[in-house]
């Protein structure tokens, strides 16, 4: 086989999977509806469970949901039989994905959530199945070859339910009106926790921050630059608001006869500042952006006084790049 044939092979499957997707688009209906409604209702967890390929796909949507604000958890239907069953109870509802509406494996968990009421949603490219007859809400996948030469290796029929159970949770997403804020809750590490990290998160508070008044002799004002290690010192006005800053480049300029001077005729006055609310990778680009390594963080919602100092080593130890 030649390069140009793996490519082409390539391409073929995905757009048989994409023709698939498109057919799902125009197929979900007021079952699609009835699965999102049951979902919000939900007083408890989200149970998805499937067997083989089908079980994959579950553990996916499953951390999906857990991961956007709908407490959801995988169980096996195998381990299920064998005491998992207990992980469902009153006030759950569970979503269980086979393929065919077979699935032997599944007999248990469906007769359990019938014994106890436990609402089921059940989904499969199968008319009149099983899970589909029983379940309280049934999704029913559309007609579509699988991908593979043999058209028996689950392929286009997982990513059709893989992409279902995206659906279902944007769909919850959107109705709660989930914010990055509440992502980030549930990804404090990693690189999605580093993009999602406030300057408040990362910044310097109280005594760490450099700070002199107005009228402090540029000799005490080189002791704090020194001492808190940030490069530069801030200025704050009688009322406390920060009305400039001293760097390096201001000691530079002011090199004969510095020590004579007082901090506001050295400071530049009115200093770029961000605000604790702003993305730490904004406050990196800024600093980026204007060949800085401190910025001073004032809310000018607030009193207009600092409320911390961040550094760009801040940032980038937080891993924000």
């Amino acid at each position: 086989m030649t390069t140009d044939t793996f490519i082409e092979t390539g391409r073929r499957v995905i757009a048989v999977e994409a023709r698939a997707l498109n057919a799902l688009a125009d197929a979900l209906g007021d079952s699609f509806a009835q699965a999102v409604d049951l979902l919000l209702k939900a007083e408890g967890r989200v149970i998805v469970s499937g067997m083989g390929k089908s079980g994959h796909i579950a553990r996916k949507i499953a951390a999906t949901l857990a991961s956007t604000g709908t407490p959801a958890h995988f169980v096996h239907p195998a381990e299920a039989s064998h005491g998992d069953l207990g992980m469902l109870a009153h006030g759950d509802v569970a979503l269980v994905l086979s393929n065919s509406g077979e699935t032997p494996e599944l007999a248990d968990i469906i007769a359990y959530t019938r014994r106890f009421s436990i609402p089921m949603i059940g989904v499969a490219g199968r008319e009149g199945s099983t899970l589909l007859r029983q379940a309280d809400v049934a999704i029913l996948l559309p007609p579509a070859d699988e991908a593979c030469p043999t058209g028996l290796v689950p392929t286009t029929s997982t990513t059709m339910t893989l992409a279902l159970g995206d659906a279902l949770a944007v769909a919850l997403m959107e109705h709660r009106d989930f914010t990055p804020d509440h992502f980030r809750a549930f990804h404090p590490g990693g690189k999605l926790g580093a993009r999602l990290s406030k300057v408040r998160d990362l910044m310097h508070r109280g005594d760490a921050m450099p700070l002199v008044p107005v009228g402090t002799e540029m000799g005490e004002a080189l002791i704090a630059i020194s001492q808190k290690g940030f490069g530069v010192v801030g200025v704050t006005d009688t009322a406390g608001h920060l009305a400039g800053i001293v760097t390096d480049g201001d000691l530079r300029r002011h090199l004969r006869g510095l020590l004579e001077l007082k901090v506001e005729q050295v400071m530049t006055a009115n200093p770029l500042t961000i605000r604790p609310e702003s993305l730490a990778e904004q406050a990196l680009a800024v600093m980026n952006g204007r060949k800085v390594t401190s910025l001073f963080v004032v809310d000018p919602a607030g009193d207009g006084r600092p409320e911390g100092i961040l550094h760009i080593h801040d940032c980038l130890r937080a891993g924000v790049v």
